[in-house]
């Protein structure tokens, strides 16, 4: 007869072909698995939760964006119907300069008064500007006229400095986030600056030479009001700031002089790109090539963004400047040693990576020496800086191209990257002593 089992013996029986098994071991209770914690949101849904943050940010991206538009669309639109390149450049430098002389003092307004009530008129008369200059483009109006209408453009605000002030605003005394704020700016900017061109060109190819402009005013006119409708997160407006001038701040204009030198590297690599491209046939691949070192700098400054900075922000701006000059030195030998357009474009590629880091940090270190209430007009001198750092990048690699060769063009953007470092020498050096510091006050 069966035995009875113990609880700590096992019983065998055999069904049919298989043998069974019945362990009648007790088993030890499991512990319950903790539940796992969840899992840290990234630097940039951080950053987007902010209330706000995403509708401001979108009316100002929509409002970028025919940043990149209108200079292609104009030389097109004139160059097609006047047949001249030569005044097609001469009406966009002319904007080029009255944007650097007016953004300044719109900027200080801007400050003063509030976006949403500087902004919004000031757009409205810049695109005024457009449509009269392409009304006097398509009713063949005299060329003094085309001058005039280009240069009432120069009152667009500047967007991109806007939005960074908001983020200065809302991020106050939070570093970290702000960098990673200044980096997703830098992002958007190559990203528009990128993508701009290329619609002006499709637009104006595919239907008629004045879209390009007139879908650029609707937009901007579009994203600006859009973006000063989102009162929650506009910085407060400071009728009489107790600070000096951005310009008379101590750091301001070592910085100019970088943004200066830095625009010298985008403007010549442009024209030279550009020439080198035609002269081995393959001009319309120009904007391609070109893409692509937008594109690796947009990929850096995302990238940038997401790690917490490392150090002082004046050493960072010395190792980006170094970094950036090493790396300008790649399309050069590219050029020189291979003659290859495609090796050309990787080396763009890779050089673009050093651009985006750079510009973010010396935006930083402008916010951070900008006084109080200033903000604004900080940042837009920056920005004129850079603008005519890539007027005379043009034309200094406009020059080299001519009198000597597209190959030989390519030591522009090095030297500008030189220079660049060598100022921001002089800046880390200052910052050494008691009138320059990280721990400023963060706007």
């Amino acid at each position: 007869m069966p035995q009875p089992t113990s609880r700590d013996t096992r019983l065998f029986t055999v069904t049919s072909d298989t043998l069974v098994a019945v362990d009648f071991t007790p088993r030890e209770p499991r512990e319950p698995r903790e539940p796992r914690a969840p899992r840290e949101p990234g630097p940039y849904r951080r950053l987007f939760a902010v209330p706000g943050a995403r509708a401001f940010t979108a009316g100002n991206l929509l409002a970028r964006l025919p940043m990149g538009m209108f200079g292609v669309s104009a030389i097109v639109m004139i160059a097609g119907s006047r047949g001249s390149y030569a005044l097609a450049g001469a009406v966009t430098a002319t904007g080029l300069a009255a944007t650097a002389v007016v953004a300044p003092w719109t900027a200080r307004l801007v400050d003063r008064h509030g976006q949403a009530r500087v902004a919004l008129p000031a757009t409205l008369f810049a695109v005024l500007g457009s449509l009269a200059l392409v009304l006097c483009v398509r009713y063949d109006a005299p060329d003094w006229t085309l001058f005039a209408a280009y240069a009432a453009t120069a009152t667009t605000p500047n967007t991109g400095g806007m939005s960074r002030a908001r983020w200065a605003y809302l991020l106050k005394g939070r570093p970290d986030a702000l960098h990673t704020a200044n980096s997703f700016e830098q992002a958007a900017d190559e990203l528009c600056f990128m993508l701009g061109p290329v619609l002006a060109a499709v637009l104006c190819g595919t239907f008629f030479p004045e879209a390009g402009t007139l879908t650029g005013a609707v937009l901007l006119l579009t994203g600006v009001a859009l973006f000063t409708a989102q009162r929650s997160t506009e910085p407060p407006a400071v009728r009489r700031a107790a600070g000096r001038a951005p310009l008379r701040a101590p750091g301001v204009r070592p910085l100019l002089l970088v943004c200066l030198a830095t625009g010298g590297v985008f403007g010549s690599l442009e024209v030279v790109t550009i020439a080198f491209a035609d002269g081995q046939g393959h001009r319309t691949a120009a904007g391609a090539v070109l893409a692509l070192q937008a594109a690796g700098s947009c990929v850096a400054g995302l990238l940038y963004g997401a790690v917490r900075p490392a150090g002082p922000a004046l050493t960072r701006l010395g190792w980006c400047l170094a970094v950036m000059a090493a790396l300008m030195t790649l399309p050069l030998l590219a050029a020189a040693l291979t003659g290859s357009l495609l090796v050309l474009a990787g080396a763009l590629l890779v050089a673009g990576m050093a651009t985006a880091p750079t510009m973010v940090t010396t935006m930083t270190l402008v916010q951070r020496y900008t006084p109080e209430g200033r903000l604004n007009e900080g940042m837009t001198l920056a920005v004129t800086g850079l603008l005519g750092g890539i007027a005379c990048g043009s034309a200094a690699g406009g020059w080299i191209v001519e009198h000597v060769s597209a190959t030989a063009g390519y030591g522009v953007p090095v030297a500008a990257a030189v220079t660049a470092f060598a100022v921001a020498g002089t800046l880390v050096s200052f910052g050494s002593s008691n009138r320059f510091t990280d721990d400023r006050r963060h706007h």
